[in-house]
């Protein structure tokens, strides 16, 4: 059992995502940033899809009521067991009564709890992850709160061990300015396309209204080609007949502020989607603060699967490494 002292800003209990209700209108929720996720179990031997906690920006108080081992990924949000600093990115043994907490943050987005055997909530559609906007999955359907109690899991793939590492080349590192790379469509041809070169020429920065739903960027207006207003469509050029937005997608209502959609995001509308985030990079997108800035950057679908086929040889080189 881990008892929750002080919850954090915004920690949830996600897993690998909700898949395969997205035609009846429910995202996947999931971990952000899958890579770290998943890193996270693997460290501690979990089964790649077991139940962690995403920390975003401002982490949990949290103390275990039994020994175990966990593991702590993602941004920089430097963890502390008893007030002493451990490392991340490493299996680490705690014992009952002790209490892991959080420093200010200082790079990245968000980290992600592992705890060997997984956090045990119930399976809703066939994920433990939590989508906070109807209440469902994870914890109650909510982020944590203070005196919530855990309970840990049996989701073990193998016996832990204490002092596992990732090492450095796995580590990814972040910055206050990201490249995201995507791709063009699936309505791009409604931007002029002068506007088309301004989307990627300029460096857009994060506005306050970034999370799990997705994330706005303030920059500059783009423009739509003028057309007539198509039957079903609303009258705003940059309106179309009703469509489905992929996660990561990119659309920006009225030609201001663009918003890229992530994991708890309707799954369509009807605005055109001007390009779509890669789905490598959506991992990078789960790290991106507030007042940050992105630089977007186009790529092709040949491009975007050897990036997803790099990243899959990235995991399993540190499986080897973990065995």
């Amino acid at each position: 059992m881990i008892n929750v002292i002080n919850p954090g800003l915004q920690t949830t209990v996600q897993d690998g995502g909700r898949i395969g209700y997205y035609e009846v209108g429910m995202p996947p929720s999931g971990a952000m940033d899958k890579y770290s996720y998943t890193v996270a179990n693997l460290l501690v031997g979990n089964n790649e899809s077991a139940a962690t906690l995403e920390i975003t920006y401002l982490g949990p108080v949290l103390e275990f009521q039994v020994d175990a081992v966990i593991a702590l990924t993602g941004g920089e949000i430097p963890p502390k067991i008893n007030g002493e600093l451990v490392p991340m990115w490493e299996a680490l043994a705690v014992k009952a009564g002790d209490q892991l907490a959080f420093d200010f943050v200082k790079q990245g987005a968000r980290v992600y709890l592992a705890v060997a055997g997984g956090i045990d909530v119930p399976q809703i559609m066939g994920s433990r992850s939590t989508y906070t906007l109807c209440g469902i999955g994870g914890f109650e359907g909510r982020s944590l709160q203070t005196n919530d109690k855990l309970v840990i899991g049996t989701d073990s793939a193998r016996p832990a061990k204490v002092g596992a590492r990732v090492t450095g080349e796995f580590i990814p590192t972040f910055s206050k300015k990201h490249e995201i790379r995507v791709v063009l469509g699936l309505c791009s041809y409604r931007l002029t396309e002068e506007s088309k070169e301004r989307f990627f020429s300029m460096d857009w920065t994060v506005t306050p209204e970034a999370n799990r739903v997705g994330y706005r960027f303030k920059g500059e207006r783009l423009n739509f080609v003028e057309r007539e207003q198509p039957f079903g469509a609303g009258s705003n050029p940059s309106n179309v007949v009703d469509l489905g937005y992929p996660i990561g997608s990119i659309q920006v209502p009225d030609g201001v502020e663009p918003i890229a959609l992530l994991n708890d995001a309707v799954t369509g509308g009807g605005y055109a989607t001007i390009a779509t985030i890669i789905s490598t990079d959506l991992n990078k997108m789960g790290q991106v603060k507030t007042n940050e800035s992105v630089r977007f950057i186009s790529v092709s679908i040949e491009e975007a699967l050897s990036a997803r086929k790099e990243l899959k040889g990235q995991i399993e080189e540190i499986k080897k490494q973990l065995d």
